[in-house]
């Protein structure tokens, strides 16, 4: 069974979104803010959040970078919202959200997002080394999404990750950007996108000079052996 949270300040939203989470067979905690869920996600495994934006105290772009600066592992974060507004899309996914899906919304359709997000969450291992990537200086492990070398050991977000681990697994070649697009955003290419760019950044700031070589308009290549 898989721990979803629900932050909303909406009553009506939270107990929609609660009946339908639960007749999928999950278990559902609720927040009406985003300190409220800040607080319980130091408490409790959350396998996957639903968050508003417009929330009072602390809202859902505002809970998005706490997440980052003081949770050690992060769920993957769905949006739900009805701001409209590119920047605001943009905003989310630049923070670490893995979806951001429009108010009024299809139950049907969400529970779908919701199914295929927590599908690709990492599997459990039991031991050996198959939990571990390791090339060019840097171990990655994939039931946590972190990042470990010399001078760093750091967290990841899931875009983050998925990133790093493509990558490494495709060492010595080169990654087009369409790829990338496509095998971890599930995005087909558009040439005026730069969330590559943008996740590419954050990652090269948290490790320490990875071996990541940018092919310029092309895409990237990992050179680590």
């Amino acid at each position: 069974m898989s721990t979803l949270l629900v932050v909303d300040d909406e009553p009506r939203v939270v107990t929609l979104l609660t009946r339908f989470l639960v007749a999928e067979g999950h278990s559902v905690i609720t927040a009406p803010d985003g300190l409220a869920a800040l607080e319980l996600l130091r408490d409790k495994q959350v396998d996957l959040i639903l968050l508003d934006l417009v929330m009072p105290r602390c809202n859902g772009l505002q809970l998005l970078g706490r997440m980052v600066e003081t949770l050690q592992e992060q769920p993957p974060v769905i949006v739900l919202s009805c701001v409209n507004e590119v920047a605001a899309r943009v905003q989310a996914l630049d923070r670490g959200a893995v979806d951001f899906v429009q108010k009024p919304f299809h139950t049907s359709e969400l529970m779908a997002r919701v199914r295929r997000h927590l599908r690709a969450l990492p599997t459990p291992r039991e031991h050996g080394d198959d939990r571990f990537l390791t090339a060019g200086g840097i171990r990655l492990d994939l039931d946590r999404r972190r990042a470990s070398g010399s001078g760093f050991d750091v967290v990841l977000t899931e875009r983050e990750f998925g990133l790093l681990a493509h990558l490494m697994r495709r060492r010595g070649e080169v990654c087009r950007k369409d790829e990338l697009l496509h095998d971890i955003w599930g995005l087909e290419f558009d040439p005026g996108s730069n969330v590559v760019e943008v996740c590419m950044r954050r990652l090269r700031s948290k490790l320490d000079e990875p071996p990541i070589e940018t092919i310029r308009g092309v895409g990237y290549c990992f050179y680590g052996s």
